[in-house]
């Protein structure tokens, strides 16, 4: 059996490509593995269960229909869809998770997370993290009309870059960065060896950075999920080992 993990598909209406894809390896490719964990970021922005569009509609079909075909899928928030609430779980037969968790992969103890708080270099998006996520800002966020809440997140969304609310990658995905921003936009050694120490795992599963690969840490194995701006990006784990693959989009 294969056990599957995506993230940072960030997905919306005026991206037809990405979506195509997604609805595509739900309808084929997930319907044959074990569990699917989508590791945040699922949608460019989320700004509360009752944003009832019609392309949101569509998503959530798709994912009830797999589900309701006995695929458990389970999603972490990420930072641009940690809005999504438990109306959008029931909606979907999705199962929200707890950041991070902790699972036993095929006899490995796994630690699973979107991955920002990694970034602690980014001492600016963290400070932001903290206050956007604060209790009491979520909940008066939930009292807000729907459109204040549509301004807020396309105001955060088209001013993500230098005010400490996104990467760089995220917000300018075509412009080179230089070897400072993405160090300071990466997650650190420190941060991750330390939260595999607390949470006694040995390997680390994540996305948030938009920098797949696989890479050995004193204290395990760390996955990075890529993005799908250009590609799908999947990660196949079975009990023989992990495969990190790109598929490509659909034809706009």
């Amino acid at each position: 059996m294969t056990t599957t993990f995506i993230s940072d598909l960030h997905l919306s209406a005026d991206r037809p490509d990405i979506t195509g894809l997604f609805v595509q390896f739900l309808r084929t490719e997930a319907r044959s593995c074990e569990a699917l964990y989508i590791l945040g970021d699922l949608f460019e922005y989320w700004i509360g269960d009752d944003d009832n569009t019609p392309f949101h509609r569509e998503v959530k079909g798709e994912l009830r229909a797999l589900t309701d075909a006995g695929i458990p899928c389970f999603f972490i928030h990420g930072n641009r869809d940690f809005l999504v609430g438990e109306t959008f779980a029931k909606e979907t037969g999705v199962t929200l998770l707890p950041e991070p968790t902790v699972i036993d992969l095929y006899g490995i103890p796994t630690v699973l997370l979107h991955g920002d708080t990694l970034c602690t270099k980014d001492v600016g998006y963290q400070r932001f993290r903290k206050v956007i996520r604060h209790p009491w800002l979520l909940a008066c966020t939930a009292w807000m009309p729907l459109s204040w809440r549509r301004k807020i997140a396309t105001y955060l969304r088209d001013n993500s870059a230098g005010n400490g609310s996104d990467s760089a990658t995220e917000s300018k995905p075509n412009k080179p960065l230089s070897d400072e921003q993405l160090a300071k936009y990466d997650a650190t050694d420190t941060a991750v060896e330390a939260l595999m120490q607390e949470t006694d795992t040995i390997q680390m599963i994540h996305g948030h950075t938009h920098r797949p690969g696989i890479h050995t840490h004193a204290t395990g194995t760390r996955i990075v999920l890529g993005d799908w701006y250009e590609q799908g990006s999947i990660l196949d784990v079975t009990g023989t080992g992990a495969h990190l693959r790109s598929e490509p989009l659909l034809t706009r």
